[in-house]
């Protein structure tokens, strides 16, 4: 993959807080162009150069904003996550227990993923990367896992809400590792999930 990491005197990418509306425009369209080649073809299909072609932007103007594809894919599934923070912001559960409650939204997110394999598999991989952006990224995917369960786990003392989502940002990851190399059936995601969450929610709940 000779296209996949940063040419030698590349510009130094700006944050996102830091572009135009128009470069947030081309910005845009390179994360939906990655999403548009990694469902068709998954981590493979996901090549700068077609990236490039599909958003009809300049190869370099993608290495302005994406130091290799794992960032790119990476930043395409804090996008992801983006989303999903904002349908249940929209249309939050409001049934049940919390950990009830907290095993719906996750399995919302998991549907979603089980949907979209390649695509999923494809963002997982690009999360196992060394890449600074992609760190960055992690770290934002993880902020917007943390933020859907939030208002679910409201109740709690505030520490107590944040190791419990920290922990399950992890077995959810794990799991998913797990299941995009080929390991585990994706009914093992939400299974580890709905029992993580039974065991580090529902005692709260006595």
């Amino acid at each position: 993959m000779a296209d996949a990491t940063l040419p030698e005197g590349a510009a130094v990418r700006p944050g996102e807080d830091d572009l135009t509306a128009e470069q947030r425009d081309r910005r845009r369209r390179l994360i939906d162009a990655a999403f548009e080649l990694g469902a068709e073809g998954g981590y493979d299909a996901v090549q700068m150069r077609d990236v490039a072609a599909t958003a009809n932007v300049a190869l370099a103007t993608i290495y302005r904003n994406f130091s290799s594809k794992d960032h790119l894919l990476a930043a395409a599934m804090t996008e992801w996550t983006g989303r999903l923070r904002d349908r249940v912001a929209t249309r939050p559960p409001r049934e049940g227990t919390a950990t009830e409650q907290m095993i719906e939204v996750l399995g919302r997110a998991c549907s979603a993923m089980e949907r979209q394999p390649k695509l999923s598999m494809a963002l997982v991989r690009a999360l196992s990367s060394s890449d600074a952006g992609v760190r960055q990224s992690g770290t934002e995917v993880r902020s917007s896992i943390a933020s859907v369960g939030d208002d679910i786990l409201a109740h709690l003392d505030p520490e107590v809400r944040a190791d419990i989502l920290a922990v399950l940002g992890h077995v959810w990851y794990s799991s998913l590792v797990g299941w995009a190399n080929g390991r585990s059936s994706f009914d093992t995601v939400t299974t580890e999930l709905e029992r993580a969450c039974r065991v580090l929610i529902t005692p709260y709940e006595r």
